[in-house]
């Protein structure tokens, strides 16, 4: 998948409101009640995103999840890193114990 042009890329941010651009890359941190609920959460991402065969970086810190996508085979942003985005915004949206962060 070819890497996005910067109004792309512009473009896709406005269909992921909650994650943050850092250069070559998206994040979004996610809170839970506790850990176990955290990892809950990533064990269902997991799923999703082996499916896609495009794997996010993870971070946890007891109940907090923290998620960078970037395409690595592209050194950038490509349309499979906002897909994904938004389905792990749907995953948690979905999540009992999810808290707004």
């Amino acid at each position: 998948m070819p890497r996005l042009a910067e109004p792309e890329i512009l473009a896709a941010l406005a269909s992921v409101s909650s994650w943050q651009r850092q250069e070559n890359e998206i994040r979004r941190l996610f809170q839970f009640k506790d850990f176990p609920a955290a990892i809950r959460f990533v064990n269902r991402i997991a799923t999703s995103a082996e499916d896609a065969f495009h794997h996010p970086d993870i971070d946890i810190r007891w109940n907090k999840v923290r998620l960078t996508l970037t395409t690595h085979d592209e050194s950038g942003l490509t349309q499979k890193d906002f897909d994904l985005a938004r389905t792990i915004d749907q995953i948690f949206s979905g999540q009992s114990s999810a808290k707004s962060t």
